[in-house]
């Protein structure tokens, strides 16, 4: 593969083959006035960011740019490393389907199969299925896996700081399934035990939690996974991707199911889409899970082989009997998701994580010193937190993106329960991919833009 150096034992045996003793020879040809005698004057090693930001920067020199990103709410711009696309273009790879011929789909199975235990270990849960479409629909099916679990249908409680376009998805689905939805009040942007345990009762099949919330808070989800179980429902917990390099990982907290939105774990922005679906569980609940999983045994001649197991579905069991009717999973961008996170490794999960979360709070500090400028909510954050203006959300954004700056989104455009005055207020998000400079450009705008 194009990453991987030749030895030099393999480059004095390609110079045996071509009869040369060594790589000066080759360049025998050349006049010896056309050489260079020297080293090449090339600048100290940095990283494939740094060397990524430099090239982005001198080809747009005079001409146009996308801006600069400080764009949230459930999508990131994360570094990409480019081996990810190197990988996952190839033609062995490159289809969004999955195979229903295990036989002869092997590399594409054994790529789920490596989805899936990376993100078991990210996550600290004991099963991955093999993904599904995103981070929403993961919510819902989170939801009707626990009524199969527990067998209760009545009624769903979700806190009121979990994502509303999460929320309206859960009320697409369950709206005309005779399933009350109670929405948990927030205090300060984020659940308070009290509130939880006067939503739920014995009635209850599941708590919906989201770890940072919609806001970009830290929720006490140990506390509230406790009062859960403690009524016999199910917790689900939605959690940043990112989040597992600093924050616990779900599985600490004790939840029972574990969804992610996956996009910033190798795939780019994109227009909004597509996206993928992170879904996990505790291991006693594998056979109520949706979507397919990949498990690994070995063929008739012992060898090791890869085959789809536990796809309960309704294409290959009765309907009735069908987990969920999740037609496929985002295979290629699963692939992404597989390559991106063998590539960054715990390490880099963690220098993300950390990075992320310090310029969020360099951006903060940097921000609030604006006058008409405050947090929304004085909680601790991870990487994204809610910025109120002196001025309308809407106005203050236009004016930020006509100047090459993309920070959002406002929240006067989403329908939140149990919060008054978001008409001044909108998202700001950071990630390793923000500079000081960008950071304080961005201050310097917003100042000029609020005088």
């Amino acid at each position: 593969m194009a990453y991987l150096f030749d030895t030099p034992e393999q480059r004095r045996r390609m110079l045996e083959a071509i009869g040369i003793s060594s790589i000066d020879e080759l360049f025998t040809q050349i006049p010896a006035e056309l050489q260079l005698k020297r080293e090449l004057h090339l600048p100290e090693p940095v990283s494939e960011l740094a060397l990524e930001q430099d090239m982005t920067r001198r080809l747009g020199q005079g001409g146009t740019s996308a801006g600069i990103c400080f764009l949230g709410g459930g999508v990131y711009d994360h570094f990409i490393p480019a081996v990810v696309d190197e990988i996952t273009s190839r033609g062995e790879f490159y289809t969004a389907y999955t195979p229903y011929q295990a036989e002869a789909s092997q590399g594409t199975l054994q790529a789920f199969y490596e989805y899936q235990t990376l993100i078991s270990q990210l996550t600290g849960m004991d099963v991955s299925n093999a993904s599904l479409y995103e981070g929403g629909t993961a919510v819902s099916e989170a939801v009707f896996m626990a009524m199969r679990v527990n067998g209760r249908h009545n009624k769903v409680v979700f806190a009121g700081t979990l994502h509303p376009e999460y929320r309206q998805v859960l009320e697409t689905y369950f709206s005309r399934l005779g399933t009350t939805l109670v929405e948990i009040p927030h205090e300060n942007g984020v659940i308070t035990a009290e509130a939880c345990r006067a939503a739920v009762d014995d009635q209850t099949c599941a708590v919906v939690m989201q770890q940072p919330n919609f806001f970009g808070c830290i929720e006490d989800i140990t506390t509230l996974t406790e009062i859960a179980h403690a009524a016999g429902a199910l917790a689900i917990l939605a959690f940043d991707a990112v989040s597992p390099g600093l924050l616990k990982r779900p599985g600490e907290y004790g939840v029972d199911i574990a969804v992610a939105e996956g996009q910033p774990l190798g795939t780019p922005l994109q227009f909004g889409g597509p996206l993928l679906g992170i879904f996990t569980c505790r291991n006693e609940y594998v056979r109520k899970m949706p979507g397919r999983l990949i498990g690994k045994t070995t063929d008739r001649k012992g060898k090791e082989c890869f085959v789809l197991n536990l796809q309960a579905r309704e294409q290959h069991i009765r309907r009735d009997k069908a987990t969920s009717n999740i037609c496929t999973n985002q295979g290629l961008l699963a692939l992404r998701t597989t390559v991106f996170l063998a590539t960054v490794g715990p390490n880099g999960m963690r220098q993300m994580a950390t990075l992320s979360h310090q310029k969020a709070r360099y951006a903060a500090s940097v921000l609030t010193k604006i006058p008409g400028v405050s947090l929304k909510f004085q909680q601790p954050f991870f990487r994204e937190f809610v910025l109120q203006t002196s001025k309308p959300a809407e106005a203050v954004l236009s004016a930020l993106t006509a100047k090459g700056i993309n920070v959002g989104p406002h929240l006067s455009r989403f329908d939140l329960h149990n919060v008054s005055g978001m008409e001044n207020c909108f998202l700001v998000a950071l990630t390793e991919k923000r500079t000081r400079e960008e950071i304080d450009g961005l201050a310097e705008a917003l100042k000029a833009v609020l005088s």
